[in-house]
């Protein structure tokens, strides 16, 4: 299986920086587990839109696989009170 470029929206800096540096540290690591395996077993799709959705403790990664080009491109990332807010 072929490795996956990681792809960051400018708005995911933005994100991060209110989140303790220990939870930004999970957070980058689960982020790089994706271009191995974009779809680990504790993703799920989200409904209504081509997006999956990564839990890191309280946190939700938010991002979209492109097959074709072997690309993820994370969205977003926040608390999950305020992650599916558009």
């Amino acid at each position: 299986m072929a490795s996956y470029e990681l792809r960051f929206r400018k708005s995911v800096g933005k994100d991060l920086d209110p989140i303790p540096r220990r939870d930004v540290r999970r957070i980058i690591a689960a982020i790089q587990a994706l271009a191995d395996n974009p779809r680990p077993p504790q993703s799920k799709k989200l409904c209504g839109a081509e997006k999956y959705r990564l839990r890191c403790g309280v946190y939700r990664v938010l991002y979209e696989i492109q097959d074709a080009t072997l690309v993820v491109c994370v969205v977003k990332v926040g608390h999950r009170k305020d992650v599916y807010r558009a």
